[in-house]
This record gives structure tokens, sequence and C-alpha cells, in this order.
């Protein structure tokens, strides 16, 4: 397959809902808090986005600018990973969502018998083969020749729009409202990237770890997560 596309074409496909990594069936906490009536309507989901962003979006950033820039290794990464996502369904669905993405990433980046210099991280075996969403994030963004800042940012956006779509189709909201709901988290959008640019962010929300470790439990739930 031919790769040589610039790096602006691949960050649209990276932030395309498109794109195979089971983002469709994690709901980024959002079934549950729905079903504990903390998101009931607009201003509260765009609350609950708010939230997510500047924790959970701030560090999967963080982590995947970190081994983008060469500043953290895979296995390091995931470690970090673990120590701040302290539900195990929660880090359960990141490792799902990371292996597909490392599952699509060795289809367009087949690997090679000798790395390319200029492309070292083109060795799959550097990652397990259940990498955390940021570590294998931050794999392709290297091998894609990503800026880091600008991996940042997509991280980010893929975690509100995954919990907004959510969202939108468990209270059966108005499409436009809840685009224009993204719309105006845009800006915090680009400064959380901007910050998680800036080195691995150190901190958990004890919410969302909460909300994910209740789903399982929950009698046949719509999303995964």
């Amino acid at each position: 397959m031919d790769t040589s596309v610039n790096a602006g074409a691949i960050l649209y496909a990276l932030a395309d809902s498109r794109l195979p990594i089971g983002g469709h069936v994690h709901s980024g906490g959002v079934e549950e808090a729905v079903a504990s009536g903390l998101v009931r309507d607009l201003a509260t989901v765009e609350a609950y986005l708010r939230r997510r962003i500047t924790t959970s979006g701030l560090v999967a950033a963080s982590l995947a600018a970190a081994v983008c820039a060469g500043e953290l290794t895979e296995s390091r990464a995931d470690a970090e990973a673990d120590a701040r996502i302290l539900a195990p369904a929660a880090r359960a669905a990141s490792r799902a969502q990371g292996r597909g993405l490392l599952r699509l990433a060795k289809q367009i980046w087949p690997q090679q018998d000798r790395p390319q210099q200029d492309r070292p991280q083109q060795d799959w075996t550097r990652l397990s083969p259940r990498p955390h969403l940021s570590t294998a994030f931050g794999a392709v963004g290297a091998v894609a020749g990503i800026a880091p800042a600008d991996l940042a940012g997509i991280v980010v956006y893929t975690t509100l729009t995954g919990a907004a779509t959510a969202a939108q189709r468990l209270l059966a909201l108005d499409p436009a409202d809840v685009a224009a709901c993204t719309v105006r988290l845009a800006q915090l959008c680009d400064r959380t990237a901007a910050e998680a640019a800036t080195g691995p962010a150190a901190l958990s929300d004890p919410l969302q770890d909460v909300l994910a470790q209740r789903h399982p439990l929950r009698d046949m739930p719509l999303f995964a997560s």
C-alpha cells in the first residue's frame, strides 16, 4: 500500500469516526453516566464532555505525544497509563481500542525485515499485543511523521467525539445540537492539546473510574464501556 501521503491527510484519517478501533462501541463512561442520572440533557452532556477532555483526554494525549516524540518507550507509556487509569474496566477498554489501532497500523505500515532508518518505530514488535490506545496512537504518530502537538490534538478530539456521539444516541439528542456543543468545546480541546504536548500529565478522574467499573455490572449494556 502506498503510504506516501502527507501528515495532514493522515491526521484527517486518524480523526475520522470510521477509524476501526472500536470507538463506536465505547461510550467513554457516558452510558453509565446516563443510567445514573448524571447526564440527562444537552447541558449535562456538555459538562461531562468538558470534564472528560481535561482529564482522560489530557492524560491520553500527553502520553501519546510523549511516545510520538520519543520521550517515552512504548512499554513505559503502557505502565504510565496503567498508573493513571485506576479502574480495571477502563484499562481493559483502552487496551481493546489500542489493539484495534495497532491492527490497522500493521496493515498500513507493514513491518519491514530491516526497519528504515528514518522510521525506526515501524518495528511493531516494540508494542505489546494489547497496548493502551494512547501508546498505539503515539507509535502511529511517530511512524506517520506527525508532530507530537498535532497528534495530541487528534487524541483529545477523538476523546470528545466518541463520548459526544454516544450521548446523542443514548439521549436521542438533536445531532445539530450535539455538533454545536462540540464546536463550543473546540477551544478547550486546543488548550488541552497544547498542555498535553508539554509532557505527561499526572492525574486521574475518580468519577470516570467509578462509572467505568460499574458499567460491566449492568444487564445488557448498549456499549462495551
